[in-house]
């Protein structure tokens, strides 16, 4: 098949992938919600044996079903995605899925089942899947606490990662912040506020001074921030409050700083009388640097425009995902390679239709160049060639 045709065969299935996207997105996958997980997990199962003619294996891990279908070759291309969203159940009877004008809306549409479609797609045009694992996780939304190891030995086995999360406005993703999440305690003690205030040990005041001391450990100048997320207190309004405690999340675009934060706030000391704190969590992905996607982004560029399409741009974002981990490990990754479209997370998130048979096209290619073994392909799948370009980054 010549470049120019993977457009031409994919573009009159555009309304074809709707309707499978509107299959992912009306059945539901919180984060949180295993039943419907599982109930979701089969709906995926069945698209793929569908669409690419083979079962993907259950991998069950502590009650939580992910979906793997291994090629059976030696060093794959792993495609990497995910099913769960951050919608809880019962979204979709106020906000059910619908596309119109070229634009398709729904929750976890953009996050990320429409890449989960292109996916697909882009793998029922390969003649046979053998050089290809595709795993699809169901808790990356929480930090992928079940599926990290799965996609780590995944990832060793591998050439390469494509990750098929959404894109920036259309741009690949080449560097994405690392993730620390972290919970600081204060524990006091109680007492009545009018009658003995005196007698008690305010715990919330001594939480406004830490996160005082938590909030600056963030460095603007390098991209670093440290914020006081949630936060609860006391337990009636006429007591002095016995506990309180904060949600921390920190981002950093290098190990180096994550590290720098957590000895910070591994080091805090309380300020009350009295009263007692305890900090615990700690990395939970590292940071995808610039020098794991280089490579691949330059031929993912090449690709683009054998098929004739719009230059490649490429983003540093905030968010991180599973190719996290999977650069870290030293696996040659790209990441954003999925929808095209706007408000993650966010109500009215949405896609552009018309680019879903381009991208799907775009990472067949990339698919096509990468188990070819032509000489940028493996170039772009160097190992050693990745570490001296993250050293250097």
């Amino acid at each position: 098949m010549a470049e120019h045709e993977l457009v031409n065969e994919l573009r009159p299935l555009e309304d074809a992938m709707c309707a499978v996207l509107e299959d992912l997105v009306m059945t539901e996958t919180p984060s949180s919600d295993t039943t419907l997980l599982s109930r979701g997990s089969l709906v995926a199962s069945t698209l793929i044996h569908r669409l690419l003619g083979d079962v993907p294996e259950a991998v069950d891990v502590d009650g939580r079903r992910h979906l793997r279908l291994c090629g059976g070759g030696k060093n794959p291309v792993l495609v990497l995605c995910h099913l769960d969203t951050v919608w809880p159940a019962g979204t979709v009877n106020r906000w059910p899925f619908s596309a119109r004008g070229g634009r398709a809306t729904g929750p976890g549409v953009f996050d990320m089942k429409g890449g989960l479609v292109q996916a697909l797609y882009a793998l029922s045009l390969l003649p046979d899947h053998r050089d290809i694992t595709l795993l699809v996780t169901t808790d990356e939304e929480i930090g992928s606490p079940t599926s990290r190891a799965l996609i780590e030995d995944e990832s060793r086995k591998s050439r390469a990662v494509l990750v098929a999360e959404p894109s920036a406005a259309g741009a690949l993703k080449v560097a994405r912040k690392g993730v620390s999440m972290y919970r600081l305690s204060v524990s006091g003690r109680a007492s009545h506020a009018g009658l003995e205030p005196e007698h008690g040990v305010n715990a919330l005041l001594e939480l406004a001074h830490q996160i005082l001391a938590i909030a600056s450990s963030a460095d603007p100048e390098v991209g670093t921030t440290v914020t006081p997320t949630t936060a609860r207190a006391g337990t009636s309004s006429n007591t002095v409050p016995a506990h309180a405690e904060v949600q921390v999340d920190v981002r950093a675009w290098t190990a180096a700083e994550q590290q720098r934060v957590h000895l910070s706030l591994s080091g805090l000391a309380p300020r009350v009388p009295r009263t007692r704190i305890e900090v615990s969590g700690g990395v939970n992905r590292p940071p995808l640097e610039v020098g794991a996607s280089a490579m691949l982004a330059a031929l993912a560029q090449q690709c683009a425009d054998e098929l004739g399409l719009p230059a490649m741009e490429q983003a540093a974002v905030g968010g991180a995902s599973d190719g996290n981990f999977t650069g870290a490990l030293g696996t040659p990754t790209l990441d954003g390679l999925g929808a095209v479209g706007g408000n993650a997370h966010a109500e009215g998130e949405w896609i552009d239709t018309a680019c879903m048979p381009q991208r799907a096209a775009l990472l067949c290619r990339l698919l096509q160049r990468l188990i070819s073994g032509d000489p940028d392909a493996k170039g772009a799948t160097d190992r050693n060639a990745l570490n001296t370009t993250t050293r250097n980054a």
